[in-house]
C-alpha cells in the first residue's frame, strides 16, 4: 500500500511540475507587457490593414507538420472597427474562408470575432506584439472539436509579420502553427 501511495504522490509532483513550468518557461509564459518596450510599435488598424499574403505550416501533435497553407488577407478599417477577410488555401486542396469583425478598445485592447470563434475573442497590442485568445470550433471533417487558442504576432523592421499559436484540448497542446504575413505591394 505504500508503493501506491508513493507512486500516486510523485504523479501529482509531475502534473504540478508540468503546469509550473508551462505557466513559467515555455510559449504561455509570454505576456504583453514582457514587450510593451520593444519596436516597431504594432498597431493593427495599419499593420492588419491592406492586402496581405501568408505562409504557413501546422504542426500536429507529435511535432511533425501535418498540413502547409498560404492565405490571401484583406483588412480594411473604419475608426476603430474593422474586418479581416482570409481565404485559406492547404496543400490538400482544401480551403477555408474566415472573416474576423474586429473592435478597438482603450489601451492596446481589441475583441473579435468570426464564425468559427466560440464566443469573443480578445486581444491586446503591446510594443512589437500582439497577443490574442480566443476558442476555435474545427469543421466537422476535421473532428469539430473546440480548441483553445494562443495567437502571438510579432512585427519585423520590414513589416513582415511572423505569427505562432499554440493549440489546446483540456490544456494539452494539439496543434501548432508557425507563419509569415507580408503587405502586398500592389
Amino acid at each position: 500500500m505504500k508503493m501506491v501511495g508513493f507512486f500516486a504522490l510523485l504523479g501529482l509532483c509531475i502534473v504540478v511540475f508540468s503546469v509550473g513550468y508551462r505557466f513559467t518557461v515555455g510559449f504561455s509564459s509570454q505576456k504583453p507587457s514582457d514587450y510593451a518596450d520593444t519596436g516597431p510599435k504594432f498597431d493593427i488598424r495599419t499593420h492588419l490593414g491592406g492586402h496581405l499574403l501568408a505562409e504557413g505550416i501546422i504542426y500536429g501533435p507529435t511535432g511533425k507538420a501535418s498540413t502547409r497553407f498560404v492565405a490571401d488577407m484583406n483588412g480594411t478599417w473604419d475608426g476603430d472597427k474593422g474586418t479581416l477577410a482570409e481565404s485559406f488555401r492547404y496543400l490538400d486542396g482544401g480551403e477555408l474562408q474566415r472573416e474576423w469583425a474586429l473592435v478597438m478598445g482603450e489601451n492596446g485592447h481589441f475583441t473579435a470575432t468570426a464564425d468559427d470563434i466560440v464566443g469573443v475573442a480578445t486581444g491586446e497590442q503591446s510594443g512589437s506584439t500582439v497577443r490574442m485568445k480566443y476558442k476555435i470550433r474545427l469543421a466537422e471533417d476535421a473532428g469539430g472539436h473546440v480548441l483553445s487558442v494562443t495567437d502571438w504576432l510579432y512585427l519585423l523592421e520590414d513589416g513582415t509579420i511572423m505569427n505562432k499559436s499554440e493549440m489546446r484540448k483540456f490544456g494539452v497542446k494539439v496543434a501548432e502553427l508557425v507563419a509569415t504575413m507580408r503587405p502586398v505591394k500592389e
